[in-house]
Formats: structure tokens, sequence, C-alpha cells
């Protein structure tokens, strides 16, 4: 932030920020000091003064359209010299919209009927150190000041509310009361309070942590026990009554003959009435809108469970019965691989299942929407990799386990085969007996066999375990003879295989081509044996025009990085600087990301709008991927009103650094429809646009914005992956997934071991469902952007 840009926006009072800036307390960099707090007093003199007409349709920051005095612009020269801006980026900048026409005073700022009277105090009088040991020796007046402070926090979110009545009037009545407690939150959250906390916490009291989800009535309940502690009345200087949705219960004060005792009793229980009632409303309010979205939450867990499908689960009957039978409460479908004929078949899977388990499972499925992803390559070939466990002397320590059965009949789910060789001749199999040897050429022309060890009955047909101890390709169409066996009865022929995917491999110090060709093969040795640069596509225009050299490049969610080192109409060279191993594989549909470019996408595709269509009529939920700006949320929001689709559930995905940056505008934008809505927190690419260093910071903003809007959050990408793709998870893993229970959903991606993985996952989460806390907000001052 520019060295003297002040803590209170323009946005809120007109020319608040000026008469106040040496007293109040909002910044990034900035050391609350005792002169440096705005009492009470300033702000209700701020808001008597105030008269003057917000600007326009555009959100205040210190724009070079401010239209401040000449005589207030002076008077910041003198106080301090250089070039500065008088107002700061706030995340607690509401502005209102450009069609409020009248002029803003008090008279225009309803603060929920509450009326304060001050006695004319010494302009100069400066502000204790709540920290201070005189105050804290004095605990009559720390309660006094502390009380000072708290009204005026309260004061600021109330102004703050006001201000944006006419935004919080186009939300849905559903989400009124929770977009009011997300601006109220925004507020808070542009002040530095944390000398208030400590405060609190020397008093005994809530240090304003784990308020979030009901900002206004925590505040009151805070407010109205210190000012029976500190014997005020309504018959005192100060008179306040509050009038909020939720009336606190009335407190008898006692008087000086009653013990102090009583007093603390009397506060104590009146506050408990008035704090269930704001809270369970509150909490009520928020786990209505996580079961809307994601369905109701299990016995003994609240936090639900995602995992993300493909082909796979079409092929494997058992597959999405198995995840939902060990805790999978959603199925999540990425538009962005395969095609509806898939997706239909694994929905009317999840529907069948669901209901033969008795069990709700819901189905998202994520728009594509434009990302940048590496191009298909041409179809590798139909082959199979067989290859035995091996010491370091090359001797097998434990033969390839093969499963060998009709195609379409999935191995058994208690053994993990190392291969599976589908066979078009059932009785062929059925025919073969434990201990024969099936002797084949694979596709390097190689003698190789496979020894019957089981047959293994399932519910259709009848399947074979095999036994290899040579590593071994075999091919589509490969022959298995019988040894000691002739003719039809001792030869059976494998079945189509599935294509092996082509990648290219890279190393630090390579060069690699981006072009815009929709289709290739790997980079060959040319005939001066000089290899050529490995290239690859991105059919997306839209790169090539936005990238210049000397900008970073990462792909695979950053597990290979490159600096740019030339850009062409159609091409760019990028120079590898980064692999996670000595030479990693680049495959198809792999994350491109460009943190560093002024790169710009359209919201939704072509493709979008297509397979929204097929989204509307099967799916309960659909995620928008890559949103960046409320036009985004906009355009989804008008297709979804020309399809009548009120029920169809939102999921806005996190992704990019300007989607964390207004995501409180995203949802204020999303509750103006009816739909029920969501948030993910899309760690892979988040990480990626803004820093690796950055993600713990950014979840745990993104977790407490979704708090204080009661919106469900659902916490993505790399959780247990090791352990679903390998079967052993790593220890990190373990406390990432418990963390992750802090969100109303939990997201695994697909892997070999996935059921497993849900397993434990349920498991973790139920262990821990008692003992891991909500959100709580660490309040320093927040600066996401000039959003309201």
């Amino acid at each position: 932030m520019a060295e003297g840009q002040l803590g209170i926006k323009r946005g809120i009072f007109p020319d608040f920020a000026v008469r106040v800036k040496s007293e109040f307390f909002v910044s990034q960099n900035h050391r609350v000091t005792p002169s440096n707090e705005i009492p009470k007093r300033c702000i209700i003199k701020a808001l008597q003064d105030s008269n003057k007409k917000p600007d326009s349709d555009f959100f205040i920051s210190g724009d070079e359209n401010d239209d401040f005095s000449e005589a207030n612009n002076t008077k910041l020269k003198k106080k301090k010299k250089g070039k500065h801006r008088p107002f700061m980026e706030s995340y607690g900048s509401i502005s209102m919209p450009s069609d409020v026409d009248n002029e803003t005073n008090v008279s225009d700022l309803e603060f929920s009927d509450t009326h304060v009277t001050l006695e004319e105090e010494d302009a100069n009088d400066t502000v204790p150190d709540l920290s201070s040991e005189e105050l804290i020796k004095d605990p009559k007046h720390l309660l006094v000041q502390v009380l000072d402070k708290l009204e005026a926090v309260r004061l600021h979110a109330l102004a703050l509310e006001q201000w944006n009545a006419v935004r919080l009037k186009e939300c849905d009545r559903f989400y009124h009361i929770s977009a009011t407690n997300l601006i109220q939150y925004a507020a808070l959250r542009s002040m530095d309070v944390q000398q208030l906390q400590e405060a609190l916490s020397i008093i005994g009291l809530s240090n304003l942590e784990g308020i979030n989800a009901h900002i206004m009535a925590s505040l009151t309940s805070i407010i109205q026990i210190l000012q029976n502690l500190t014997h005020v009345s309504s018959k005192t200087k100060r008179e306040i009554s509050f009038d909020n949705e939720v009336q606190s219960p009335t407190i008898e004060v006692s008087n000086k003959n009653n013990p102090t005792s009583n007093l603390q009793s009397s506060v104590l229980n009146s506050n408990r009435q008035y704090g269930e009632i704001a809270y369970l409303a509150m909490k009520s309010h928020a786990c209505h809108n996580a079961e809307l979205l994601l369905g109701s939450s299990v016995e003994g867990r609240k936090t639900r469970i995602m995992v993300t499908v493909g082909s796979e689960s079409a092929d494997d009957e058992k597959l999405i019965y198995n995840l939902i039978k060990s805790g999978v409460n959603v199925i999540r479908i990425n538009c962005a691989h395969d095609n509806p004929d898939i997706w239909r078949h694994i929905i009317k899977r999840v529907r069948d299942c669901s209901q033969m388990l008795e069990k709700p499972c819901r189905v998202l499925m994520d728009l594509a929407g434009p990302k940048l992803r590496t191009g298909p390559f041409k179809p590798g070939p139909n082959i199979k990799k067989i290859k035995p466990m091996k010491d370091a002397k090359g001797a097998v320590l434990t033969p390839a386990l093969v499963w060998i059965s009709p195609s379409g009949v999935a191995p058994p789910i208690h053994r993990s085969p190392d291969a599976v060789l589908p066979l078009n001749d059932k009785n062929w199999i059925r025919n073969l007996e434990v201990g024969d040897v099936l002797n084949f050429s694979d596709a390097r022309g190689k003698k190789r066999c496979l020894k019957i060890s089981e047959k293994f009955p399932t519910s259709s047909e009848v399947g074979c375990w095999a036994e290899c101890y040579e590593t071994s390709y075999v091919e589509s169409g490969t022959e298995l003879r019988i040894k000691g066996k002739k003719g039809k009865i001792g030869s059976g022929k494998v079945a189509e295989l599935p294509n092996v995917d082509n990648y290219v491999q890279v190393k630090a110090g390579d060069l690699l081509v981006i072009i815009r060709e929709p289709c290739l093969a790997p980079s060959k040795i040319s005939n001066d044996d000089l290899v050529c640069p490995q290239k690859v596509t991105c059919s997306l225009g839209l790169l090539f025009d936005s990238v210049q050299p000397g900008e970073p490049i990462e792909f695979d969610d950053g597990k290979i990085r490159g600096v740019i080192r030339g850009v062409k109409i159609s091409e760019i060279c990028v120079e590898i600087t980064h692999t996670g191993e000595k030479v990693s594989k680049l495959g198809p549909e792999k994350s491109i990301n460009v943190p560093k470019s002024n790169l710009r996408f359209g919201g939704l595709t072509v493709k979008d709008l297509l397979d929204l269509d097929f989204i509307a009529a099967n799916a309960d939920m659909v995620g928008v991927s890559f949103v960046n700006d409320v036009n985004d949320v906009r355009m989804l929001q008008q297709e979804l009103n020309k399809r009548n689709l009120k029920k169809l559930g939102i999921v806005l995905k996190i992704e990019t650094h300007g989607g964390f940056e207004r995501l409180p505008l995203l949802l204020l934008q999303a509750m103006q429809s009816p739909n029920p809505l969501g948030v993910m927190i899309a760690r892979g690419d988040l990480a990626v646009e803004c820093g690796w260093e950055r993600l713990a910071e950014l979840q745990e903003e993104i977790l407490s914005i979704c708090e204080a809007a009661h919106i469900p959050a659902i916490w993505a990408t790399q959780v247990l992956e090791s352990l679903a793709k390998s079967g052993l998870p790593t220890r990190a893993e373990i406390t990432d997934a418990a963390v992750g229970g802090r969100a109303d959903c939990v997201m695994l991606n697909k892997g070999k071991h996935i059921v497993k993985a849900v397993s434990t996952l349920d498991s973790i989460l139920r262990n821990t469902c008692n003992q891991q806390p909500r959100m709580k907000a660490v309040l320093k001052p927040l600066l996401l952007s000039s959003l309201f």
C-alpha cells in the first residue's frame, strides 16, 4: 500500500477519510498506535457532517478521478510530504451502485434505529493503547475504552450495510441475511482490530474469533455484556438501543448493593439466551444452504465426500457401487473429458447404486471453461505392459498378477491386478485349468508365458488369475496358446486394449514449442542425429496473443516450469527451467498457466453452452470453471434463466487470482438467483496463479469468506492423492485431509486405490468431527481488492 493511504475509503463516507486520517486503523503494513484509532465520537461527527453525493458505478480506490476538495487535499499534503493517494484499496470499501441519485447524508443511513448521544469532548484527546499497562491495571477504564471501540466497529458495519442497501435489495430474499452478514464481515475485515481482540481476551470475553457467520449478533451481544459490566443503563450519558432482527432479552443491571457475582450471573445468563438464538439461527441457515447443494450429511460426519470419476467408472460396474458404499456423497464429472454418452452411463449407474444402497448421492458436472491445456496427441498403440517386481540385481521377487476374463468383466475388489487382459472367447476361458501355461509372443517378438494360478467365478462369468515372471508387452490380437493343446481349444486371442497415451519427455534446459496445430506425434530424431525440440499443442489462440518473452509459464499444475523465450503468430518457444524429476513426462490435456501474463478469458464457451443443456437434464449441480469476475456469473445466470433452472446448484470454482480477489462480489452476484450456491477451492491452479507460498493463506481466507456468506465450501485438489494412486498416504496428506474437515465437502480425485482413499477419508473425518473447530478468523486488515 502506498505511503499516506488511509484506512477508510471514500466509498463509505465522502469526506470522512480526510477528517479521521490520523485516527483510524486500517492498513496492511500499518502498525496500530494509540493515536490512529477512531473513537466513536469521530464516526458520529463524520456521519452528521457527511452530505456529499457518492461517485457512481465504479469502486473508489484513490482513482485518478477522485473529486476530493482541494482544501482537503491541501490538508493531506501538510500532514505528510511526498507523492501519495489519499485512499487505500480496501476489501471493506463498498460503494453505492450508479442508480442511486439521492444525496447521501446521515438521514439516508438507517442504522437500525441506533441512537447515540455523546457529550462534547476535547478534539485533541488521544485514545489510549488498549494493551497499555495503565489500562490493564484499571479494568473499569479498560472496559469503557473497549466498549467505545466495539461501538465504532458496529457503526462502521452498519454504515457499510446501509451504503449497499441497493446491492442487498438485488439479492434473492433467501440470501438476504447471508449477503448482509457478508458485507458486515467485509467491514470488520477492513479494520485492524488486533489490539481490540487482545483487550477482549484480557477481559475474558470473545475476542472476535469465530464470529464470521454472525457478525452483528456477536458484536451486539459483546457490547451488551460490556454495558452491563460498566453499569451503563438507559439513563446514562450514552443511550444506545439496538433494533436487530433478533431482539436481545432485557438485562437487569444490579445496583451497587448487589454482589458482583449476581451482576455477572445476570449478564451471562441473559447473553447466553441471546447468543444461542443468534448462533442457532445463523448456523441453521448455513447448514440448510449446505444441504440444498450437497445433500444431507452422514450421521457421525458433517463433512461430505466428493469423488471425481471418468470413463473408468463406466467400464468398471463395481466402482460406483463401492464408492457410494464407502461413504461418497457427491460424484463429480469433468466435462473437459469424455463425451455425453459416457456421462449418461455414469450418471445412470450413480442413480441405480444410490437407490440400491439407499444412500443419497448427487452429481456435479464441471463446465470445461476456457482452460488452457495441452492439446491431444495422436493415439498411441493398443498395448499393455506387464512387469514383475525385481530386486536390485534383476531377480524376480514377486511375479506380476494378471486378470484374464471376458471383455467387460472387472476383477474382484479384494485384489489389485498389475494388468487386465480381456479375451473374446468366453468358452475358452471356462476351459482353462489351474496350472495351465499360456505361451505367447509379445509386441517385441519375445517368447513369454502366463501360468494360471486360480480360477475365480464372478457374478456373470468366470475369470482367471495368472502369474508372469518376465516383463512383457501384450498388444491387441495377441494369441495365447495353452501348452500341450492344439487347435481352437488350445488358443485364444486378446481383445481390443485401450490406447496408450503419447507424451513428450522434457528436462531442465530443454526447449519446448507450443503450436496451434490440432494433433501431433512426439518429436523424433532427425537425420543428423540431433533431437528436434519437443512440441505440444494448444488450440486456444488467446494464449499466443497474450504472452511476451521473459514471462514464466507452467505445465501440469506447476510440475514443469519454464520461461518464454520467443513468440510467433502460431508458435511459442519455452525454455524448461524446472521438472519434478530428472526427466518429466508431459501428456495431453495437461494444464498450462501463465500467471504473469495479461490473459483475459471470455466466460462461457460454445462447448460450455452445449454441455449446460446436458447438465440441466441429468445433473444436480453445475461447476463454473475459471470464474474471474461478475460477468462470468451473470452470463451463467442468464443461461439458467433461459432454461428456467432455479433449482440447479451452482459451484463457483476459485482457481485464479482475479476470482479470489473478487470472491465477495462473485457471491453477491450469484445470490441474486435462488439457485443453491457453493464455492470450490481449486488449490491446484490457485497455487500456480497466486504463488505456492500464498496457498495456505488463500485457502483459509476463502473458507472464512464462505462462512461469512453461509455458503458451503468444497476443499479440493490432491487430497490423499498418494493414497488414491499408490495405496500408501503421506503424513502431510493425512493432516491436510483432517484440516479439510473444516469445509463442508472434501473432494478426492480418481486413482487406482480410490475406494481405499474414500474409506480412509471417511474415518479421518469421523474421528476429527468433534475435535476440529470451525473456521476462526485471524482478524488482520484484509486488502483483497477495491471491491465494494
